[in-house]
């Protein structure tokens, strides 16, 4: 089962690669895109990306997907779905843990340029006041 904070970190890595999730809403063909501008701010996620996640945890947006996937946030949050790497890319994508999965695509499959080594990978965000004090407490050790 894929835990929250593996969906967060999913959401997060697929934005900042310009994917969007499709939400129900009120636009002529009934959906709209969300995507955030920016998705980390510093060394926590960004204020635009945190209020849609909240939108995500709240319910309202449930039955919404990734662009280029099937599975509803909904139902990568249920026991059946596990988040993996590609093993093209080596993004976060989901897996059927138990079952068929019917489409195994990677959201990258129409991303013409992914994956890019030449470019900055999506990350997590880093707070360098521990990442620093990590690396001098190994040098100490040294």
């Amino acid at each position: 089962m894929a835990s929250l904070e593996q969906v967060k970190q999913y959401l997060a890595y697929w934005f900042q690669l310009g994917k969007p999730l499709i939400v129900n809403g009120k636009t002529s063909d009934g959906r709209s895109k969300v995507l955030p501008q920016a998705v980390i701010q510093g060394d926590r996620y960004s204020p635009e990306f945190e209020a849609c996640w909240q939108h995500i945890t709240s319910g309202a947006w449930k039955s919404s997907y990734l662009e280029g996937t099937i599975q509803t946030i909904e139902e990568l949050l249920s026991s059946q779905w596990d988040i993996s790497s590609c093993a093209r890319c080596a993004m976060p994508v989901p897996m059927l843990g138990l079952g068929v999965q019917t489409s195994g695509e990677c959201p990258c499959s129409d991303l013409p340029d992914w994956p890019n080594t030449e470019l900055p990978q999506p990350r997590d965000p880093i707070n360098s006041r521990r990442q620093l004090t990590n690396i001098r407490d190994r040098l100490s050790q040294i």
